[in-house]
C-alpha cells in the first residue's frame, strides 16, 4: 500500500491552543455550572464529580455515568463555547465516560434529547454563542482543496487502521433480515456500492462521473460490470492508492483517476454518482454542486447521491452554526435535509428526488465497528505519528456520529435524482 506517512506528534487540524487551556473564567464559568446542574436534571446520565458527588440529579432510572475530571477547566471551556467546549473537554481530559459505560452509550441520551436538552429560555440565547463558519473555510476552489486535504489527506496508513479491506468510508450496508452484528464488513459495503450502482442504473457500457473517489472501490466495482469510469478527488493520498488499487485490479483502461474539482469537470455521462460528498460541499455551494450534476449528467441518465442528513428543522436551526465537527473534523461542512436537497435541485436545477432509501441504523453500526477497530490499534495509531490528543478527538467524532445515528439524528440515505420531463423509468 502506497503511504505517505506523517511527522510524529501530528494533531488534528484546526486544533486550537485552548483545547489544552481554556480561558474566560468566573461569572461565564459559574454560568456554565448553573447550566450544566440543568442539564443533569434533564437527562438519565449521570455527572460525577471528583469527590464523589453529583452536579444536579439525574432523571432516573440511570443510563450513563460522565466523570467529570476536572470541573474547573470543564465549565471555563464551556464559558469560552458550548458548541465546541464539550468536545475539546473530552480531548483535554476534563471528562471521560464513567467507569462501565462505553462513549457513546452516555452520549446517547444527550442525543435523544438535543432539541430540548438545554431549557428553553437560554436556548434562546445560542445566538450569543453561535458563530458563523470562518472565511477561510469557505469551500472556494482553493478552499475547498484544502479541507479536503485537512482530513484526507492525514495518512493513507491512519484510515487502514480502522476501515474494512475495501477502505469504505461511508455507511455499510447491512442485511435487514440477518442481526448486524452477524454480518461481514465487507460484504456490507459491497452491499452499500452496488446499491448505489444499482440506483444510478450503472450497466455494461455505462459511462460514470464519480464525484469523490474515496480509495476506489465504487470506481473498480462500476468497471467491473464494464462501464467506462471517471473518477474526481481533491486528495492527493486517495488519488494516490485509488490509481494502485486500479492497477492492481487490472482495470487502469475503464477507470481513470483525476484529481479534479467538481466544478471545473467536463463531459457528459449516463450516470453521475457521488457518496457522502454533499456534506462536504457547503451550503453556499449546494447550488454549484448540484448544477454541477446536472450540468454532467447526459439526457436520460440518473443520479445516485449517498448523503448523511438531518431532518429539516434541525439543519434550519444549525446552518449558520460552527461546530465542534466543523472546526476539528471536517472543515467547511453541513448536513443538509432532503427537503433542502429538494428545493435546492428545483430552484436551481431540472433534477428531482424520485427516490429516497434511508437506513440510519446501519451508520450506527458502520460508526461502531470503525470506533472499535481505531480504539483497538492505538498502537499503530501512535506509531505512525499520531498523538493522545489526536487519538481522544477521533474517538470522541467517531462516538459522537454513533450516538447520533442511533437516536435518530442524523440519517443516512441513497437518492435518486431524474430529469422527469425525460421520462426516465
Amino acid at each position: 500500500m502506497s503511504t505517505t506517512l506523517v511527522p510524529q506528534q501530528h494533531t488534528l487540524p484546526g486544533a486550537r491552543p485552548e483545547v489544552a487551556a481554556p480561558s474566560r473564567r468566573g461569572l461565564r464559568a459559574r454560568a456554565a455550572r448553573a447550566v450544566m446542574r440543568q442539564v443533569a436534571g434533564r437527562v438519565p446520565v449521570e455527572l460525577r464529580l471528583p469527590d464523589g458527588s453529583t452536579l444536579g440529579n439525574a432523571v432516573r432510572p440511570l443510563r450513563g455515568v460522565v466523570q467529570i475530571v476536572r470541573p474547573e477547566a470543564m465549565y471555563a471551556r464551556l464559558a469560552d463555547n458550548p458548541k465546541i467546549g464539550i468536545g475539546e473537554g473530552y480531548t483535554a481530559g476534563d471528562w471521560r465516560a464513567g467507569d462501565g459505560y462505553d462513549l457513546a452509550e452516555v452520549l446517547l441520551p444527550f442525543a435523544e434529547r438535543l432539541s430540548h436538552v438545554v431549557p428553553r429560555p437560554l436556548a434562546r440565547l445560542r445566538r450569543l454563542v453561535d458563530q458563523p463558519l470562518p472565511d477561510a473555510e469557505r469551500n472556494t476552489l482553493s478552499g475547498s482543496r484544502r479541507n479536503i486535504e485537512a482530513h484526507y489527506d492525514l495518512s493513507n496508513d491512519l484510515f487502514a487502521t480502522f476501515l474494512d479491506p475495501t477502505l469504505s468510508y461511508s455507511s455499510a450496508l447491512f442485511d435487514p433480515a440477518e442481526p448486524f452484528a452477524a454480518q461481514g464488513f465487507e460484504e456490507a459495503q459491497l452491499r452499500k456500492v452496488h446499491a448505489v450502482l444499482d440506483l444510478a442504473e450503472v450497466r455494461a457500457g455505462s459511462t460514470v462521473l464519480e464525484i469523490g473517489t474515496g480509495w476506489g472501490t465504487l470506481a473498480i466495482e462500476a468497471a467491473r460490470r464494464g462501464a467506462q469510469v471517471t473518477t474526481l478527488t481533491l486528495s492527493t493520498e486517495q488519488a494516490e492508492l485509488a490509481r494502485e488499487r486500479v492497477r492492481d485490479a487490472g482495470l487502469e483502461d475503464r477507470v481513470e483517476v483525476r484529481l479534479e474539482d467538481y466544478r471545473e469537470a467536463t463531459g457528459r455521462y449516463d450516470a453521475v454518482v457521488s457518496v457522502e460528498m454533499v456534506e462536504a460541499v457547503g451550503e453556499e455551494y449546494w447550488p454549484t454542486y448540484f448544477s454541477a450534476l446536472d450540468r454532467l449528467l447526459a439526457p436520460g441518465g440518473v443520479v445516485a447521491v449517498q448523503a448523511i442528513l438531518m431532518s429539516h428543522d434541525r439543519y434550519l436551526a444549525t446552518r449558520r452554526s460552527y461546530g465542534w465537527i466543523q472546526k476539528h473534523i471536517f472543515p467547511g461542512g453541513l448536513i443538509p435535509s432532503v427537503r433542502a436537497i429538494e428545493e435546492t435541485t428545483e430552484r436551481h436545477t431540472a433534477l428531482r428526488v424520485d427516490r429516497v432509501h434511508a437506513f440510519g441504523q446501519h451508520y450506527a453500526e458502520t460508526l461502531r465497528r470503525w470506533r472499535a477497530a481505531f480504539v483497538a490499534a492505538a498502537e499503530q495509531v501512535d506509531v505512525l505519528g499520531f498523538d493522545e490528543s489526536f487519538r481522544r478527538t477521533w474517538e470522541f467524532y467517531l462516538a459522537y456520529c454513533e450516538a447520533g445515528f442511533t437516536s435518530g439524528y442524523l440519517d443516512v440515505a441513497q437518492i435518486r435524482l431524474t430529469r422527469p420531463e425525460e421520462g426516465v423509468a
